[in-house]
């Protein structure tokens, strides 16, 4: 599931101004080749939950919650629908069996031995696996009785259900009353649920102090997410050096999990601060160009940026351009700027002055002035302008 945290927009904004002001400074410098200068500040996309749901350990049975209003009332709107036929692994669209692996049997070729299984010491969790199949009122049923008996993984994985509504009618108090059981109960993602929730202060009261708690506690217990979060708390809170040396930690636990933000905000903090060891340094690109590869679109622009201008590594003109392509295209505003100067130098492609002209228009009319691309446009034939702006208004983002 993917989670986004509106209150945190400020965060990330003021993770940019921080990092963005010292590594634009390295971009506009003066190296061999042509420099497309620096990046403006933009904000990046909010942050996101590239996790899953992930129940801790059940708790021994405990004394039941008390419970107020619908947390145990649930509105069964659709039955549990039959998880899809699979064979061999895999199910194509149409319900059909995948015959991949009935050709490698016609082959005449024995199928290799199946690697040993793992042993699994504790018990299988049915409640979480009828989730993980769609069979949500099937969860609900196994979930529902170890939730009152103070589980905090049941808690967690049924105020998960009912937040979203899956099988049952969506109940964001009822959810936010066992995303607050289960927190008490220290599952981390339900800590990290719940604190989200303190912060919004849309369905419980805003509770500052208790929500950066448990978003600590969250992400000290390994939860990704909350990790990214706490890591944009600190910054927040320490502006400066102070700040993103104490983030630092939280942000690299994130991005090894995955969280292209965490990824792509390691980059700049390695890249900004003089104190981080060389080792780490060197990976600046390596975590820049992964956050890319995840589609985050800020970090294909500052790939790109990187690639060209020879920043945190050695100038890669072809690569640069395809970064900011594919940024371009995506809606990115700097990106369609910088790669309409691309196209009037040919760096990495062609020099095509009304592909150039084309994302010069694009750029403007979302409110990104340039004084030099404009006297570029302007000495342009009126035929070449009317191509650039007919293209221009038959883009669609990718």
């Amino acid at each position: 599931m993917r989670e986004t945290l509106p209150i945190l927009r400020l965060l990330s904004l003021a993770l940019l101004a921080g990092v963005s002001l010292l590594s634009s400074v390295a971009l506009a410098q003066e190296e061999d080749g042509l420099d497309i200068g620096e990046a403006p500040v933009i904000i990046p996309a909010d942050p996101a939950d590239a996790g899953t749901l992930q129940p801790s350990p059940s708790n021994p049975a405990g004394a039941t919650p008390e419970v107020d209003g619908d947390a145990l009332e649930l509105d069964r709107r659709v039955r549990d629908s039959q998880p899809p036929v699979m064979k061999g692994g895999k199910i194509s669209p149409d319900g059909e069996a995948d015959q991949g692996i009935n050709i490698y049997l016609r082959m005449g070729t024995p199928l290799p031995e199946l690697p040993p299984e793992r042993p699994f010491a504790d018990e299988p969790d049915d409640a979480y696996g009828a989730f993980q199949r769609g069979l949500f009122l099937t969860a609900v049923d196994k979930a529902m009785p170890r939730a009152q008996l103070g589980d905090p993984a049941a808690q967690t994985l049924l105020a998960e259900i009912m937040s979203r509504g899956l099988g049952v009618k969506r109940d964001p108090k009822g959810a936010a009353f066992w995303y607050g059981q289960a927190a008490q109960g220290g599952d981390p993602a339900g800590m990290f649920k719940y604190a989200l929730i303190l912060m919004e202060g849309q369905v419980v009261e805003r509770d500052k102090k208790k929500a950066d708690d448990y978003m600590r506690r969250a992400a000290e217990a390994g939860n990704a997410s909350a990790q990214f979060n706490w890591a944009q708390i600190l910054v927040s809170e320490n502006p400066g050096v102070r700040g993103l040396t104490m983030a630092m930690p939280f942000y690299e636990k994130a991005a090894e999990q995955g969280i292209a933000d965490a990824q792509y905000a390691l980059a700049q903090v390695y890249s900004a601060l003089k104190d981080v060891p060389k080792e780490k340094k060197d990976r600046a690109r390596e975590w820049m160009h992964r956050a890319a590869r995840a589609g985050f679109d800020t970090a294909q622009l500052d790939m790109g940026l990187w690639l060209v201008n020879g920043y945190n590594g050695p100038r890669d003109y072809e690569l640069g351009f395809r970064w900011l392509s594919i940024a371009a295209k995506r809606g990115n505003v700097v990106a369609q700027n910088r790669l309409a100067h691309l196209y009037i130098n040919a760096l990495g492609t062609s020099p095509n002055p009304v592909e150039a002209a084309k994302w010069y228009v694009l750029s403007r009319r979302a409110g990104l002035k340039d004084v030099g691309l404009e006297d570029f446009y302007l000495g342009l034939t009126e035929e070449q302008q009317k191509q650039a702006i007919d293209q221009a208004n038959r883009f669609r983002r990718g």
